[in-house]
């Protein structure tokens, strides 16, 4: 193991780690579904002060794209929709999320399935809403993702978006292993990624974690493969290329007391905690 990789792990004993439901699962405090729908109505906080729960599901047909284990859909599932679908591209999270829908009694109105956001398995003109919680910095094809999300929503239909930019404190997505704030802004990414096995690698789920988070790039090298590394920047420049109105936008700093910060050219990438952006789709 590399210098800088014992450093980090050294370093790393010094901060604790944040709440993380895949640590939540190990302990045997709660599923990663389960978390996901208890923590189902922080995911929807952001959009409420353009629009209410019932405006975004209440009759809607919804699909959610990035729905994980699906406990977040379920939860959005409770506000009476007409019908809600959780897609995710990881294949067992379907057969999860349908068997949590049928445990929480929402079968009949929610249901999950194996899809690419990028080519999504949908007729045009589909759906009233389309919901990417956490899920735009996860998508290898944003610009094609954005493309599909207009073509199967309904005129008039509303997509809501909300993402933690990469330099996030925890933008890396390894917070389940690594509790150093901003540590991918001061480590290479191989350190983070040998720091990161060497600290999962005697956990009960530590291979799939390791598999869940790693892949190859192009080039033959190991890479985060969970992330495309979305900044503000970055996704200020591909809103270029929309030709639907955004009807609200909001960037929501870290903390109130560094909101000025969050307004700085350079530094909001580092302290800004979600981007928020709601498109309509025009008639």
């Amino acid at each position: 193991m590399s210098v800088s990789s014992q450093l980090l792990i050294r370093l790393n004993k010094l901060f604790p780690l944040p709440v993380h439901p895949f640590n939540l699962a190990n302990d045997g405090t709660m599923s990663y579904t389960e978390w996901q729908f208890q923590k189902g109505d922080q995911t929807i906080q952001f959009f409420l002060p353009y629009h209410s729960q019932e405006q975004m599901f209440v009759d809607k047909t919804v699909l959610d794209i990035g729905c994980g284990g699906g406990g977040k859909t379920c939860y959005y599932a409770t506000f009476g929709p007409k019908q809600m679908i959780g897609i995710d591209i990881v294949p067992h999270y379907a057969e999860e999320g349908n068997a949590f829908a049928r445990e929480k009694g929402l079968a009949d109105r929610v249901s999950f399935m194996t899809a690419d956001s990028a080519d999504l398995p949908f007729d045009d003109n589909t759906f009233d809403t389309i919901i990417m919680n956490d899920a735009m910095e996860h998508v290898d094809r944003p610009e094609q993702t954005l493309d599909e999300c207009f073509r199967v929503l309904k005129p008039g239909g509303h997509l809501y978006i909300n993402f933690p930019p990469y330099y996030h404190p925890y933008g890396a997505h390894l917070s389940d292993a690594i509790g150093i704030p901003w540590v991918h802004a001061f480590f290479s990414e191989q350190t983070l990624i040998d720091a990161y096995k060497q600290l999962v690698r005697h956990l009960p789920d530590g291979e799939e974690r390791i598999s869940f988070r790693f892949g190859q790039g192009p080039d033959g090298k190991e890479t985060i493969s969970y992330i495309n590394r979305m900044t503000i920047k970055r996704f200020r420049r591909i809103q270029q290329g929309v030709h639907h109105p955004v009807v609200y936008q909001q960037e929501v700093p870290l903390r109130p007391v560094v909101s000025g910060l969050a307004k700085l050219p350079f530094l909001r990438e580092f302290f800004v905690k979600m981007v928020v952006c709601i498109y309509q789709k025009q008639a």
